[in-house]
């Protein structure tokens, strides 16, 4: 028997290629959406795993924070205990160095002269005192001037006045102290 295919072919054939087409549309935004869906899992994985890099960075720079700071302090008690340190080496080294100075006085002053003040500033020494006559402040700057203690000495002030109902001369001088001779004059001596 002859089979006659009432039915148009041109609709079937459209039909099944709407069919298709509609099958391989599905296919196609599944395909879309499992790839936007798995782009999205690794664009958030990745980011996840930046932010916990992040962090761990931010606390590790907390934490370098923190050492730095306490360099900073350990640096700062370096600094006052080098300072400190440095001002008991002065004094050390300079200790006998007052001693010297007011043996030398006491050496260097002539008879009717005396001392108000003694005043050491750095190596400027300051000296106020009274005294019978001009002449012996003149004795004494050139003993200053000759001792291996002392140079430059210079008057800055004699003046007229009354001490116990006395008549005298009130006198400063200063005088600059010379360590590196003084340190020679020690030094020589012991030796000798």
């Amino acid at each position: 028997m002859i089979r006659i295919n009432l039915l148009p072919h041109r609709e079937l054939a459209r039909a099944s290629r709407r069919r298709q087409f509609t099958v391989l549309f599905g296919v196609a935004v599944a395909a879309g959406l499992v790839a936007v869906i798995l782009g999205h899992l690794v664009i958030a994985a990745r980011q996840s795993n930046q932010d916990a890099r992040n962090a761990f960075l931010t606390e590790e720079i907390a934490k370098l924070d923190t050492q730095i700071g306490e360099i900073k302090k350990i640096r700062e008690q370096t600094q006052a205990l080098l300072a400190r340190k440095q001002v008991v080496e002065t004094l050390q080294s300079n200790r006998t160095e007052v001693v010297h100075l007011f043996d030398q006085m006491i050496r260097l002053l002539p008879d009717g002269l005396y001392l108000k003040s003694f005043k050491q500033a750095g190596d400027l020494v300051t000296i106020a005192g009274y005294t019978q006559s001009s002449a012996r402040v003149s004795t004494l700057m050139r003993s200053l001037d000759d001792s291996p203690w002392f140079e430059s000495a210079s008057l800055i002030e004699i003046k007229s006045a009354t001490v116990n109902n006395l008549r005298a001369n009130e006198f400063v001088l200063t005088v600059k102290q010379t360590r590196q001779q003084a340190d020679d004059a020690t030094e020589k001596g012991p030796k000798a």
